[in-house]
């Protein structure tokens, strides 16, 4: 078995062996080919620094980075690992990453991040072995939003060239997919509250069609009734909403997504990597 880049696999080989290697998985993951290529392609997915390993030209294992400048420092985040039920428990991961490590950092390349589930302790232990640290702990969110909708609340849809990111609050603990490197480069709505001068009070990225919702939070104001106004802006756009990687660190925010009624059964950690050079 040999690894390379996937900078030459065609992208429905790929999906496939990603399909099978998260065959009952610790959640479902979506099956649609188009959902793949627009998140990889707003995360920043280079094949030409994505990883597997092939058996015979077979693909069997792979890991998938995006590359970009994230807080000042070129990062390789991983936004997909796994490998083929039948080819577990011959180190596949730790073969890839000592190949994948060598080239990113010659290709200067600082550091590693990626993401896991909490529970998922086999991927936890095998990666703190490669020499990953936790330095994140995320929520996740989804439900439907209980609160009626507030008649009084308005909203207003700006444009993504509009938002003025530095004066969003809490933008260095969103993960990666929900950063602004990674929203402008996808599709999205943007939303502002009003209150009652018609300044904006919060504000919420979302996608409609699925409810996702990339950023949330409240601006100059503070309070229940805020939160409430906030909650049943978004209601207004998507009434069933999902929330991946909540910081644990926001206290508030994590107890008025529990007070609306949202399920929070999988938590993840952030680990990072830093690249020794020289």
């Amino acid at each position: 078995m040999i690894v390379q880049n996937l900078s030459n696999i065609a992208f429905d080989e790929l999906l496939n062996c990603f399909f099978n290697a998260f065959e009952n998985y610790y959640v479902k993951m979506p099956t649609d080919r188009d959902y793949y290529k627009e998140r990889w392609k707003a995360a920043k997915v280079d094949f030409n620094y994505s990883y597997g390993m092939f058996d015979k030209g077979k693909l069997v294992g792979f890991i998938i980075h995006a590359i970009d400048k994230r807080e000042g420092t070129l990062t390789a985040f991983n936004t997909g690992t796994g490998v083929l039920p039948e080819y577990r428990g011959k180190r596949i991961i730790h073969s890839i990453y000592k190949y994948a490590i060598k080239d990113l950092e010659q290709n200067g390349i600082m550091k590693i991040k990626l993401e896991v589930i909490t529970g998922n302790t086999i991927a936890i232990r095998t990666y703190k072995a490669i020499g990953f640290e936790i330095c994140k702990n995320f929520k996740c969110f989804h439900g439907a939003i209980l609160p009626k909708i507030l008649e009084q609340v308005k909203i207003k849809e700006i444009e993504s060239n509009d938002v003025r990111w530095e004066e969003l609050p809490n933008q260095e603990l969103y993960s990666w997919d929900n950063q602004k490197e990674s929203l402008l480069n996808g599709i999205y709505n943007y939303f502002q509250v009003l209150n009652t001068n018609n300044e904006p009070e919060s504000f919420f990225i979302i996608k409609p069609d699925s409810g996702y919702l990339a950023q949330l939070d409240l601006l100059n104001t503070k309070g229940t009734d805020s939160w409430e106004r906030l909650f049943s802006a978004i209601k207004q756009i998507s009434t069933t909403i999902k929330i991946n990687n909540v910081d644990d660190r926001l206290k508030e925010k994590i107890n008025q997504l529990m007070s609306i009624g949202l399920d929070n059964k999988i938590n993840q950690y952030e680990m990072e990597l830093k690249i020794k050079r020289g």
